[in-house]
């Protein structure tokens, strides 16, 4: 399996190496050995999740404060759908940047979204499924949510796509009104989050 860490630090692609024959096609699509070597420490899975989407549909972009934050390594299993990592932290070097990464059943890519950082998607086709392991349970208090549509972040939704949001999505606020409020994950915190991670495997 291949690692590559993406332009926002704590972001990793993680792409496997693929065997098919005459009966069809076998992957790794989670290595714990090749997670550690990456990151420097286990992913602690807490939950597992699993999303069906119609073509259209635009979820996040959705992050945990931090800490203990959720840490999330994402996989599509069906369907193609365009993932999307936004650096909230501030004080981070691309904070407000993204990147967009095509999840499908070609590569068989995945990625992974250190906490902090804000994700989203957009199904490109039919019955899109979303597999994901998060570090942290879900928890209502914690959850956060930015607006897609925002001008700031500069989003790209493909001009094909008519977006599907859930009325929650719809009215996130902006990332101008996230940082008035004092709602943003700070960067400097979350590097400490990611050393203890280190640290504890060192341990």
């Amino acid at each position: 399996m291949k690692a590559t860490e993406l332009s926002i630090s704590g972001a990793w692609e993680f792409v496997p190496q693929q065997f098919p024959d005459d009966r069809g096609n076998f992957l790794v699509w989670y290595d714990a050995a090749a997670f550690t070597e990456a990151l420097g420490f286990e992913l602690s899975v807490a939950q597992t999740n699993h999303s069906v989407s119609r073509r259209g549909v635009v979820r996040g972009i959705h992050w945990a404060d931090v800490p203990p934050g959720q840490g999330k390594y994402v996989y599509c299993p069906q369907g193609a759908l365009l993932d999307i990592v936004v650096d909230l932290r501030v004080g981070s070097p691309t904070f407000g940047q993204h990147e967009v990464v095509r999840l499908d059943t070609v590569d068989y890519r995945a990625l992974y979204l250190s906490e902090g950082l804000g994700h989203g998607f957009v199904a490109l086709e039919e019955n899109t499924v979303l597999s994901y392991v998060c570090s942290a349970g879900y928890a209502p208090g914690r959850e956060r949510i930015a607006n897609v549509r925002d001008k700031e972040l500069g989003l790209p939704i493909p001009a094909d796509i008519d977006p599907i949001l859930s009325e929650r999505d719809a009215n996130g606020p902006t990332l101008a009104e996230l940082r008035a409020e004092g709602l943003l994950p700070s960067y400097d915190e979350c590097l400490r989050h990611y050393e203890s991670l280190r640290a504890g495997n060192r341990g």
